[in-house]
């Protein structure tokens, strides 16, 4: 029978809240706020998969560039690894308030989309303390991506690969909202209100999980 293995950082220590909704639910606006306030590190999925497709020599370069451009998810092991690297990077430099004495904070974006993500990072990496979740309708959803596209230079910011990215969520990120609803781990919060409005609940949030 193959030993089971501890996670690599200690949940007792190291806070992970993953921040889950769908695309142009407003994730990464609430999450550069949440930075300020509480002194997190703020890890997007996405934004580590973009920079490792455009690095030089990169291994999974050419396959996240194609899941990208398909709207579904890149396997699992691949942003894993990414995002633990990124963690240990930031437990090494990283000072202040809520990270001494081996502590860290860490607030990650858009992952994880899939449920056999969500177990292998709990399982491997760390145990994630809480899920944010900013819910709004589809409608909200698309008319800010597109708002987004004039300016972001994004190459999945287009109605057909939104559509498909709405339609992976649905299919595959829900069910990893629901597992963690079981665990009695989610926070729902309504983001088609205005950025303060979402900002002042997202604050209790977070303030209550550290009281």
């Amino acid at each position: 029978m193959a030993e089971s293995t501890s996670p690599v950082f200690d949940a007792q220590k190291v806070t992970v809240i993953y921040v889950l909704g769908g695309p142009g639910a407003g994730k990464g606006t609430q999450c550069s706020k949440l930075v300020d306030a509480f002194g997190f590190c703020h890890l997007s999925a996405g934004d580590l998969l973009r920079e490792e497709q455009n690095r030089e020599g990169s291994q999974y370069g050419e396959m996240i560039r194609t899941y990208i451009r398909e709207g579904t998810i890149v396997p699992s092991h691949v942003t894993m690894k990414l995002l633990e690297n990124a963690m240990a990077e930031e437990m090494k430099k990283k000072t202040g308030d809520g990270w001494v004495d081996g502590k860290g904070r860490f607030l990650i974006d858009g992952f994880p989309r899939k449920l056999d993500q969500a177990i292998g990072f709990d399982d491997t990496v760390c145990l994630a303390s809480l899920v944010i979740f900013f819910n709004t309708s589809e409608d909200v959803m698309l008319q800010r991506l597109l708002e987004r596209a004039k300016t972001s230079g994004r190459e999945d910011d287009n109605v057909e690969t939104i559509r498909k990215r709405f339609r992976t969520y649905n299919e595959q990120t829900m069910p990893v909202i629901e597992y963690y609803r079981k665990l009695n781990k989610v926070a729902e919060i309504d983001s088609t209100a205005a950025v303060e409005e979402v900002y002042r609940a997202a604050c209790a949030t977070v303030t209550n999980l550290f009281s």
